[in-house]
């Protein structure tokens, strides 16, 4: 493009003489800083368009629990590790499985803490019972992990709450997936460990007292 300007400006000086010419330079500069003003607008707008786009993809993603409700464990389990992933976790790998040693999700947590997750994809009246917590605290041990997080789609009996409780499991029902599914991390429904299960009211009011 430099090079074609430069061509006329000669033409126009053997031609017209020195004014002609400095009228097609500056001709010529205006054109090339226009060019590039609206080069810069469509990337900008592109730009934009593009952030736009995968934004709305993200939350297109975001399923109701109703469609969680339909997936298989292992979509599940995609899910959670997606969470994850979305919370800025690192090191998030899947292993869920035959011989998965009682973890599903593995990760690292935004504070460099290691987790240990194990998913219970579960018809919304079934209850997470004690056994199910303590096959994860072991998980926690063989996998040395600093925190260990029990994500179900059903709800906890009291027994196996106060056994997350009381063994600094973090215990996340129904009511908080669907909250984290949202966009809520997990790391501000970690402070509500224990509570708000099935009483929507309540949780709300707890998290926003907590803001």
């Amino acid at each position: 493009m430099a090079i074609v300007a430069l061509l006329i400006v000669v033409v126009a000086f053997v031609v017209g003489g020195i004014w002609v010419a400095v009228g097609v330079s500056v001709v010529a500069v205006l054109a090339e800083a226009g060019r590039r003003l609206w080069g810069a607008h469509r990337a900008a707008r592109v730009a934009d368009e593009r952030w736009r786009h995968q934004d709305a993809v993200a939350a297109g993603r975001r399923r109701t629990l109703a469609e969680v409700d339909a997936l298989t464990g292992t979509q599940f389990e995609e899910l959670v590790a997606d969470l994850c992933r979305g919370d800025g976790c690192r090191q998030v790998r899947r292993v869920g499985g035959s011989g998965d040693n009682g973890a599903d999700v593995l990760c690292r947590l935004p504070d460099g803490r290691t987790a240990v997750i194990q998913c219970k994809r579960y018809a919304p009246t079934r209850k997470i019972v004690p056994r199910e917590v303590r096959d994860l605290l072991g998980a926690k041990t063989h996998f040395a992990a600093d925190v260990a997080v029990l994500v179900t789609t059903s709800t906890f009996s009291r027994q196996s709450t106060a056994f997350a409780l009381d063994n600094g499991i973090l215990a996340i029902h129904r009511d908080f997936f669907g909250l984290w599914n949202q966009g809520i991390p997990l790391a501000r429904l970690a402070l509500l460990n224990g509570t708000g299960q099935g009483r929507t009211r309540t949780r709300r009011r707890s998290i926003s007292d907590r803001e």
